[in-house]
């Protein structure tokens, strides 16, 4: 079964951080990276279980520290859709083997804004191994080659 780790990188996101959190009920682990907020969202980020570490723990270019061998990105100003949930929650009941190394997936992304909300027409890539380069906005390096899996990470403009 492939276990995930899911991933944020936060920074004064004490007000966003928990709706990001708790739509994310699918992974074997969450993991908050802290980039040295003075608001509460390390205390918030606790409160939803998840590990915290500093940014500054991180080496230029090194792997994130998990057991887990996929990495799932999002954003404090994200959410998990139930259908998302539902995909991810089905894909890490996958037998071993059945995805292969090198692998990597995206997702659509759906952003509220005033006038209602707007699909972005690119999938992105969220879903990639452990040993995938994480880029400093928390997100992993886009892969040419990633599959489209159902599913809409919601993004939010507002807290």
């Amino acid at each position: 079964m492939p276990a995930i780790t899911a991933l944020l990188f936060a920074r004064n996101d004490a007000l966003r951080i928990g709706r990001a959190l708790e739509t994310l009920r699918f992974p074997a682990e969450v993991l908050v990276v802290d980039g040295q907020s003075s608001d509460r969202t390390v205390a918030v980020s606790r409160q939803y279980g998840a590990r915290v570490i500093a940014a500054g723990e991180l080496a230029r270019g090194s792997t994130i520290p998990t057991a887990q061998e996929w990495i799932f990105c999002i954003t404090p100003r994200e959410s998990v859709s139930e259908d998302l949930e539902a995909v991810l929650f089905e894909w890490s009941l996958l037998p071993a083997g059945a995805v292969l190394p090198g692998d990597c997936f995206s997702f659509g992304v759906r952003e509220d804004v005033d006038q209602g909300s707007i699909s972005h027409a690119a999938p992105e890539t969220r879903l990639v191994p452990r040993d995938w380069r994480i880029g400093p906005d928390g997100l992993p390096l886009a892969c040419p080659k990633a599959q489209l899996l159902a599913g809409t990470i919601r993004r939010f403009s507002l807290p």
